[in-house]
């Protein structure tokens, strides 16, 4: 029974400020792969039934995107990462010896740029990959369109209901913020391409 508290008190003392790094890189980039590829494709729909066009404009934009989550994560990480040593090298200067193996563990905790540059680039991947996966089969132009839409949809809710659960914060607002933005963004790009397409831009 006592073990059994404990547990339960180690359960409720979980570092959720670290975790929400965390969710912040994976939810995030999972969402900017599945909202970019699926609004690029929406977009090249709007104006090229082929669905040829579609999936290599998608597939470039994942690629694209994976690379550019990847570089800025790595950059934004190691700036952290050099900020945060060069703290920890001015604290040790006023401590003493004593405090030495303190600081050792201290360090072992800074951030992982690769890490986080690799972790940035597979959440964009597996985000991007869905809405690309969706469409292969599809050869009605209007379907492919419709499925796309959907599907996306469908995994923003999920996207969000996941970032919120593993977060603690209500799930139906997360959730309703995350489609609210995708449908946004697959609209607008949309929109605007099919308004540029009539002009014979």
């Amino acid at each position: 029974m006592a073990s059994f508290h404990a547990e339960a008190s180690e359960s409720s003392n979980v570092d959720y400020t670290q975790r929400a790094q965390w969710l912040r890189a994976a939810v995030l980039g999972a969402n900017d792969g599945l909202v970019s590829v699926a609004s690029l494709m929406m977009g090249v729909g709007a104006v090229k039934p082929d669905a040829k066009a579609m999936l290599i404009a998608g597939f470039a934009g994942m690629v694209a995107g994976a690379c550019s989550m990847a570089i800025g994560e790595f950059v934004s990480v190691y700036t952290q990462y050099d900020i945060q040593k060069a703290q920890l090298k001015r604290d040790r200067k006023q401590k003493n010896d004593m405090q030495s193996s303190h600081s050792a563990e201290e360090e072992e905790k800074l951030p992982n740029p690769l890490q986080a540059a690799l972790a940035s680039a597979i959440a964009f991947t597996v985000g991007a990959v869905i809405p690309l996966l969706s469409a292969v089969f599809i050869r009605d132009h209007k379907v492919r369109l419709g499925v796309v839409a959907a599907v996306a949809s469908l995994t923003l809710v999920v996207f969000g209901g996941v970032g919120a659960v593993l977060g603690r914060t209500p799930v139906g607002k997360s959730a309703a913020r995350v489609v609210v933005g995708g449908w946004m963004a697959m609209g607008i790009t949309f929109g605007l391409t099919k308004l540029l397409g009539s002009k014979g831009l």
